[in-house]
């Protein structure tokens, strides 16, 4: 069994400035152990700009801001393995991983770093009711997608969710040729940086829609109609022809507005693409297992799901008899 004293979990920005640091202040047994194929993490798929004005006081790329620092390790002689699962962290700080190379593996630890980054939340997550057709990826899917694998996920394309990550999908598909028909925002005001709101939005003459929300996913196919809503109104279904796209309803105040603006006629997009931009989460066994409950399928294979909720919430008439008093 190796024996290092700092072992860290995760190659990207966080591990990789980790490391330098632990080197620079005099320790010498550094191991860093990354399950992809190269260092950087989420920053290689980030080919925009707007990285390293605090750290390096120039404007980088994704891509450049992580080279500086794979640069700096390996110029500091820091040793990492590639293609490195990280199965199981014992008590004793005993890191059990696995390679192509080394196959199973234990390294005995002084101090475990963990820098493994954030999870985006999936649909399952937010708890959105309906089908489950193909064509809804989270934002930093699309974005490996589009930047790193070559694959076009759709042409016709509505974005859940107006954080910085969504903003910037939101132009970066519409470079690519795609028709961005909305980006829907639950909160009557955007996640993201005003110069992304501008640049992204504002620019390519993309529409951003406060205070609205997907409840309602129908579809098997590649094609989906996406029901939304603004907390405004009644979150009842609404009926309207069949048509394949975003239903959402048009604002009559400023988009810019905080306060809460009453809905006009309702409105239809169509959409063959959904991207979900929420906010990111760090993985826990708790949360894992919170995810693997959170939708009930009603019907096998790629069925409509929908939010499990105990059954005397759907049933108020019910809660009386089915609900047992409190001590």
């Amino acid at each position: 069994m190796e024996h290092y004293n700092i072992v860290i979990i995760g190659g990207g920005p966080a591990g990789l400035a980790a490391a330098a640091a632990a080197k620079k202040a005099g320790e010498d047994s550094i191991l860093i152990l990354e399950r992809d194929q190269e260092l950087g993490g989420i920053l290689n798929q980030c080919i925009h700009n707007g990285f390293g004005l605090h750290t390096f006081k120039e404007e980088l790329t994704g891509p450049e801001y992580a080279g500086r620092f794979i640069t700096e390790v390996k110029d500091l002689g820091i040793e990492y393995r590639l293609n490195t699962m990280v199965l199981s962290i014992s008590s004793d700080r005993i890191v059990t991983a696995m390679n192509r190379t080394d196959g199973m593996f234990q390294v005995k630890a002084q101090a475990v770093i963990l820098a493994m980054g954030c999870r985006e939340r999936p649909r399952g997550a937010l708890n959105i009711p309906g089908y489950r057709p193909a064509g809804i990826y989270t934002a930093g899917t699309a974005q490996r997608l589009v930047n790193i694998e070559g694959f076009m996920p759709g042409k016709e394309v509505v974005i859940l969710g107006s954080g910085d990550i969504g903003l910037i999908m939101a132009r970066r598909m519409t470079l690519e040729g795609a028709k961005v028909k909305v980006v829907a925002e639950l909160m009557p005001y955007s996640g993201g940086l005003k110069r992304n709101i501008v640049q992204c939005l504002d620019d390519f003459g993309i529409p951003l829609k406060l205070s609205h929300t997907v409840v309602d996913i129908e579809g098997k196919d590649t094609t989906a109609v996406i029901r939304s809503f603004s907390p405004s109104v009644s979150s009842r279904r609404m009926s309207s022809p069949s048509l394949r796209g975003l239903r959402s309803l048009p604002a009559t105040r400023d988009r810019w507005s905080t306060s809460p603006w009453r809905p006009t006629s309702p409105a239809s997009l169509p959409a063959e693409t959904s991207c979900t931009s929420m906010t990111l989460w760090t993985m826990s066994p708790r949360r894992r297992r919170m995810r693997a409950g959170m939708l009930r399928p009603l019907s096998g294979g790629m069925g409509r799901t929908m939010p499990r909720f105990p059954r005397w919430r759907s049933f108020p008439a019910m809660a009386s008899a089915t609900r047992s008093p409190r001590p």
